[in-house]
């Protein structure tokens, strides 16, 4: 039987849009951060809509945000004095037009289905930016590493690997390292789905090098933000060296991408945690950078300790009640926002803004709010957004799959080289497609519109599914 459209019920784009935003909240109330993430999408397809409309008659979004699959169970645990634990385990299953599903595994009480459903959604898209043949998925717990053994950690991945590992699979579902995922918890997960099917293959990303894994991995997510920025500071005949940078966060996006930063010059000076900013007028060097690294990789301490060690360098409280953070009212050229979702509000964005900030671009997952976005491009700044400034880290968690499937093993600087033509590729892509559909210069409506063409087109070639 041949596939049948049928026809659309809504002929002007806006309101086909309008419909899908509707749908999409009655579905799935209380997870606004899913909400938001439709929306910015959906709000910059109306061109591709109106040129389109075999899209909307095949409903190619309503498809869109219904995840394929939604994977939800309970991981009990025991803790170090005997005690049962149960947390909740989550795999999103989102989209495999165009390969495998991939996304991270993230280990936060924050984790939440609508968290998840909103991170599953941006990786579809983030995944078809890389050129590289991978679907999307997101997944993780509402565990919490921090505070805990390294027996816990152990005991809480093989009871969380025990049922994930029946879903996912080399050529099914490939999680990779998230928020609270590191190389620790990859291989406790690798180990136990290793011993459960008796098979060494490449089910997870972001693994030891002694075992699959990939150099520049840790580092990929941060450096491809830069490279990123890089090149739309390029296209603007600019350049990061010597430009003042705020780098938000402390973990693996934000170590890296000032590492990556002083390598081009430019003079990072800020990091933060969840209780507060540290502002180093001096910037923060290699020296510095490697006390940071060793604070928050092994001592697993606070910023805050970062103002006793260097006295000149300034710690700034956060508080959680009030609508902006310190460090985005710091005067700076560039900003990098790479520690969560939603850390940059309205307030924050005016800020940046007022302190003469020339460039954004997105290490974290959707860490503007959707007001700060608008006020990014209604300033005309050089915005970069997160689905393609920070698809780096993906991008090279593709290019382990790829090692893992030819058992090869490529020297760092292979690595590296095909990390930065990656993000010098999602960048031309993003910036020409902007253009091609009468939005130049907006980064966000040609990463949306490059992602998603690629997924529709995938999605019409294979029928109704």
């Amino acid at each position: 039987m041949s596939f049948v459209l049928t026809p659309p019920r809504v002929n002007a784009p806006a309101d086909y849009i309008e419909e899908v935003i509707t749908g999409v909240r009655a579905k799935n109330p209380a997870k606004p951060e899913f909400h938001q993430a439709v929306r910015e999408v959906v709000d910059s397809l109306r061109p591709v809509l109106a040129r389109h409309p075999e899209y909307q008659s095949a409903r190619i979004l309503e498809r869109m945000v219904e995840p394929e699959r939604v994977i939800m169970f309970r991981v009990p645990w025991f803790d170090d004095r005997g005690d049962i634990q149960v947390n909740r385990g989550f795999r999103i299953e989102m989209n495999s037009a165009i390969g495998p599903y991939k996304g991270g595994l993230r280990f936060h009480p924050s984790v939440n289905l609508g968290i998840l459903k909103f991170l599953a959604f941006e990786q579809v898209f983030k995944n078809s930016l890389t050129t590289l043949p991978m679907g999307g998925g997101k997944g993780g717990s509402d565990f919490d590493p921090k505070g805990k053994s390294d027996n816990e950690v152990m005991r809480f991945c093989e009871s969380f690997m025990t049922e994930l590992s029946r879903h996912i699979g080399p050529d099914t579902d490939i999680p990779a390292g998230d928020i609270g995922v590191g190389g620790r918890e990859i291989g406790y997960l690798f180990g136990q789905y290793k011993r459960l099917r008796n098979e060494f293959t490449g089910v997870l990303t972001g693994k030891g090098l002694a075992w699959g894994g990939s150099l520049i991995r840790p580092e990929a997510t941060g450096y491809g933000c830069v490279y990123f920025a890089s090149e739309m500071l390029k296209n603007s005949k600019d350049a990061l060296e010597g430009k003042l940078c705020l780098v938000s966060g402390s973990g693996n996006v934000s170590q890296y991408t000032i590492e990556k930063l002083l390598d081009f010059g430019a003079k990072p000076v800020t990091v933060s945690d969840s209780n507060g900013v540290i502002y180093d007028p001096d910037g923060i060097d290699r020296e510095k950078l490697a006390w940071i690294m060793d604070l928050k990789n092994v001592k697993r301490g606070r910023v805050r300790e970062y103002a006793d060690k260097f006295k000149k360098a300034i710690f700034m409280p956060t508080d959680i009640k009030l609508n902006h953070n310190p460090l985005w009212n710091v005067k700076a050229d560039c900003a990098f926002p790479s520690a969560t979702q939603n850390e940059i509000t309205a307030k924050d964005a005016a800020n940046l803004i007022k302190n003469g900030i020339k460039l954004v671009a997105e290490g974290a997952n959707m860490p503007s709010t959707f007001e700060a976005t608008k006020i990014f491009l209604d300033a005309k700044i050089l915005y970069g957004p997160a689905k393609a400034a920070n698809a780096g880290g993906v991008a090279t968690s593709g290019l382990e799959m790829s090692q893992n499937s030819a058992r090869l093993s490529w020297t760092r600087y292979e690595v590296d080289d095909r990390l930065h033509k990656i993000m010098i590729a999602i960048h031309q892509n993003c910036y020409l497609t902007a253009e091609k559909y009468g939005t130049p210069g907006n980064l966000v409506n040609g990463a949306n519109i490059g992602g998603f063409v690629k997924v529709a087109n995938a999605m019409l070639d294979q029928g109704l599914v």
